[in-house]
């Protein structure tokens, strides 16, 4: 087999720190272990509870109803918080945010035990520390809240309220990074891939995750700015029907890039669909993860609409929310598939037979 990164214009298409991490592959083919991998995929699908919890507390205006951290007015079990709705959802997302850094730490260290590939286990130690920096961002965006910048007109708290929603989109790529080498189809087709398989289509799924974390880091200033209804008409910016906002300042500039890039978004994926349903090499699971990417697409959008005509109810936005993560999701899983015989090298070479292709 030819290794992907033998072309140097490969090579210079990736990140130097992702090149160092993929290019050391085991010695030998790595094994399916059953336990390994479920355990991986369920610890790793507790990310969207956790999304769903904050994306919600942040809807209903609760991040700041406990003003300590890591305590919730001084102890795990805070009085009340069973039965007042801000303090329920602010309390169970730091909850489930302990338990996703248990589970990530187990996870590194299943692997650390009983995965071969040592880049998987240097990837499972990155996880780790980004869930740890992750609930430091959290907590200072508590601890730092009254600090307030006189020249944007935000405080510090929010400032990192915003960081903190995008390492949540980095930590979600970096769990599916995990969980996909794991399962039987990779293992099976990193035994005997065909090189190259994906290349039609794996530099368009690239961009199309650059292009969605760019959309998220959008939505994350545009929410934690209170510009969700910056515009407060849709589809069009002014009630008379304009393209353009018929006022510009900053929540109304970051609500219409929020559009904007929506259009260009809506774009890329529909061509990144239509490429993998061209590609005969792409496999019934590319296919139809493509398929649930682009329905998506049409969930996402309706639900960008509600968001406004609703006036942010809390159910909608925290919908939209956890629609984009899932897109992200699978958009970030289509990419690493697609880069599978680069990332994970197999140690014998040979075609794949058409039974074994997902």
């Amino acid at each position: 087999m030819v290794n992907a990164f033998a072309d140097p214009s490969v090579l210079a298409s990736l990140p130097e720190s992702f090149t160092a991490m993929t290019t050391t592959a085991s010695s030998s083919a790595p094994a399916y272990q059953p336990a390994l991998a479920w355990f991986t995929a369920l610890a790793g699908a507790w990310v969207f509870v956790l999304v769903m919890l904050g994306a919600f507390t942040t809807s209903i205006g609760a991040g700041m109803v406990f003003p300590d951290w890591p305590l919730s007015h001084g102890s795990i079990n805070p009085a009340g918080w069973l039965t007042d709705l801000a303090m329920f959802a602010e309390h169970s997302h730091r909850l489930s945010a302990g338990v996703m850094s248990l589970l990530t730490v187990a996870i590194a260290v299943f692997m650390h035990r009983r995965e071969s590939r040592p880049w998987l286990r240097r990837l499972a130690v990155f996880a780790v520390a980004l869930v740890l920096a992750q609930a430091l961002v959290g907590g200072l965006r508590v601890l730092l809240d009254h600090l307030h910048i006189e020249t944007v007109n935000t405080s510090v708290g929010r400032i990192f309220a915003m960081a903190h929603a995008c390492l949540a989109q980095i930590y979600i790529c970096t769990l599916l990074a995990l969980v996909l080498p794991v399962t039987r189809p990779w293992i099976e087709r990193s035994a005997s891939a065909t090189p190259g398989e994906g290349v039609r289509w794996r530099a368009l799924s690239v961009a199309c995750v650059l292009l969605l974390l760019a959309q998220l880091a959008i939505a994350a200033v545009m929410r934690h700015s209170f510009a969700g209804l910056a515009i407060p008409t849709f589809p069009w910016s002014t009630p008379a029907g304009d393209l353009l906002p018929a006022d510009w300042n900053f929540r109304v500039g970051i609500h219409f890039a929020h559009r904007a890039m929506a259009v260009v978004l809506s774009v890329a994926i529909l061509w990144l669909a239509i490429r993998i349903h061209r590609d005969p090499a792409a496999g019934r699971a590319a296919r139809a993860v493509s398929l649930g990417l682009t329905l998506l697409l049409v969930v996402q959008i309706v639900l960008g609409a509600a968001s406004v005509l609703t006036y942010r109810h809390a159910y909608v936005t925290t919908a939209h929310v956890l629609v984009g993560a899932l897109m992200l999701a699978s958009c970030f899983g289509l990419a690493w598939w697609a880069y599978r015989d680069a990332i994970d090298a197999p140690a014998t070479g040979g075609a794949a037979p058409a039974s074994s292709r997902p």
